[in-house]
Formats: C-alpha cells, sequence, structure tokens
C-alpha cells in the first residue's frame, strides 16, 4: 500500500460572515458563505468546492475510461449541480447531477451503447463518488451525440 498526502492552508478573518482564502498547490481561491445561503458571497465556498471536486474526478474518470475502451472522442464536457435543503435549520447536501455531454467522432452503435455504459460507470468508480457514497444522491444524466470526423 502506497500513501499519498495532500495538504491545504487556510486563513480566515471575521465571523460567520467573514471572508478567507485557501491555498494548495494546484488551487488558491478567496472563500466565504455564499450569497445564497445569507453570506457575503466572495470567492468559492464549501459547496461549490464539493461540487468541484466530484466533477474533476468524475470527469478524468469518465475520459480514461472511454480512452481504456479505444472510444474516440470529438469532445467531452460536463456540468454538474448539486442540490442542498434546510430542514429543522439544518442544511444538508441531497444531491449531486452529473451530465456529461460526450461527442463522439464517427461512432459505430456499439460505440453510442459503450459511451453511455461509461458515463454511468465513471460515477460508481470515481474515488470522491465512492467517499460520497451513503451520504449524497449521485445521478448522472449523460448526453451522447455522434459527428463527423474531420
Amino acid at each position: 500500500m502506497s500513501e499519498h498526502r495532500f495538504q491545504l492552508q487556510a486563513v480566515w478573518e471575521g465571523g460567520r460572515l467573514g471572508t478567507g482564502h485557501i491555498q494548495g498547490n494546484g488551487l488558491q481561491t478567496a472563500i466565504s458563505i455564499p450569497a445564497e445561503l445569507d453570506g457575503p458571497g466572495q470567492g468559492t465556498n464549501p459547496e461549490e468546492l464539493l461540487i468541484g471536486a466530484a466533477m474533476n474526478c468524475y470527469i478524468i474518470t469518465l475520459a480514461a475510461i472511454l480512452e481504456k475502451r479505444e472510444i474516440r472522442v470529438a469532445s467531452l464536457t460536463l456540468q454538474s449541480e448539486g442540490v442542498l435543503t434546510v430542514e429543522a435549520g439544518n442544511l444538508g447536501f441531497r444531491q449531486i447531477i452529473h451530465r456529461p455531454h460526450i461527442r463522439l467522432a464517427s461512432p459505430s452503435a456499439k460505440q453510442l451503447e459503450q459511451a453511455e455504459q461509461a458515463a454511468f460507470r465513471a460515477e460508481q468508480v470515481c474515488m470522491i463518488s465512492k467517499a460520497l457514497h451513503g451520504n449524497v444522491q449521485l445521478t448522472v444524466e449523460p448526453r451522447i451525440e455522434a459527428v463527423s470526423a474531420e
């Protein structure tokens, strides 16, 4: 077994309505509570960072699966949405919906089917999805499209 460690540092000024900054090897951004939750809305927030982590892991995993299956991808884009709920004053992360748009260059019918299967498989094997499993509902709504090879 090997172990990898990733570290971030944070600075925060003020109370609940304060602002801060986080920094890591590949990340540097302002942070605060989002305006939607009555915060200052400066920089990113925990909700976006969680969606971003799930999104990043999902699209990398999907790209790797498509490559392994030797499916020619013309373009791969992703929109992800997080759904939060407030119940009895408690905030909860209910769902993350991934909406990949996979454009394939002159695919066969089998490759179209394989790409759709890959879209669902990526959510099942992504490390972040596995970490969230049982706590957050993860949904995939793929759109697969054939385009002419140029």
